[in-house]
Parts: structure tokens; sequence; C-alpha cells
């Protein structure tokens, strides 16, 4: 779900080009968006494909299934994260539209724009995931972009709003 939507219940095509990003982590890297355990962590898909973007090491976050499989070349694989991470961008103008996508990934040559900081979700209980270490813990949980696992509230009380789009 596209920050937009979760936290103010907008919705557009970049909320479409969001989920979009998302489907094509989850199927490079073989993980679920909200269940990726590295040792006793555990992180968000996006949180670790920016961490291993920044730090050079994106592929070896790809399924090894994918690797093994011959399916492709490592290049390829990249750049569709590449091209993930522009659908994942916080800013929704930021995001590419569907039609760029297309040409992003039948292109060959093209030179793909440097993608920003995805949006940044995590457990309510757990306000690290984000690094901002100038805030306060109070600014940062104003701040924090947060999503509730399933079955999971604060207090067991839900709301759902109503009204037609």
């Amino acid at each position: 779900m596209s920050p937009e939507y979760a936290m103010r219940g907008q919705f557009s095509v970049k909320s479409d080009v969001f989920s979009f990003g998302v489907l094509v982590l989850e199927i490079m890297s073989g993980q679920k968006n909200r269940s990726i355990r590295i040792g006793d962590n555990v992180e968000d898909l996006l949180t670790f494909t920016w961490k291993n973007w920044r730090e050079g090491t994106v592929e070896n976050m790809i399924d090894p299934i994918l690797r093994a499989a011959g399916t492709g070349s490592l290049r390829d694989m990249i750049k569709c994260i590449h091209i993930g991470l522009l659908c994942v961008q916080e800013n929704a103008s930021k995001r590419p539209p569907m039609a760029s996508i297309l040409i992003m990934l039948s292109s060959s040559t093209m030179n793909l724009p440097v993608p920003s900081e995805p949006a940044c979700f995590m457990d309510i209980s757990l306000f690290d995931n984000c690094d901002d270490s100038n805030s306060s813990d109070a600014s940062k949980r104003l701040k924090a972009r947060t999503t509730i696992s399933e079955g999971l509230s604060i207090n067991d009380v839900t709301v759902t709003d109503l009204y037609p789009r």
C-alpha cells in the first residue's frame, strides 16, 4: 500500500506504481514485504533493499533460485531492482509513470534515474528502522510511516471509513 494511501487515504495511479514496485522487489528477492529475517533482525523489504542498494550489495538480495535457474542476466536482475526502487519512492511525484516503466524494462540502453530513499514502513513498536538520529523518540513516532501486522492492533480497535471514492 502506498504511503499516501495508508496515511491519508489518497489514491492515484502513483499508488499502483508503488504496489508494482513492491511486487517487483518481492519477485526479485523471493521475500515477502514484511518478513525478511536477517539473523536476529526482522526488516521490511523496502528497508532491506535500500540498505543493499546504498552499500552496493544489491546482488546479494536476489533470490538464489533466480540466480541458479539462469532465468536472466545479473545485469537485468539488478535493473529490475533499480526500477522497483524507483517505483517505491516515498514522494509520489518522483515515481515514474507506468508507460515510462515499460520503456525502462524493454530498453537495454536507457540510463535510469537514481532512486531516492523509499517509503519506510515498520512495526509500531520498532522505530529504529528509519534512520533519523537527530530526532527525539516522539518526533520519530510522528514521522514514522507505520503499518500494523496482520491481526495486530495497539488496542484491538479498528476504524473503517465507509466513504466511496
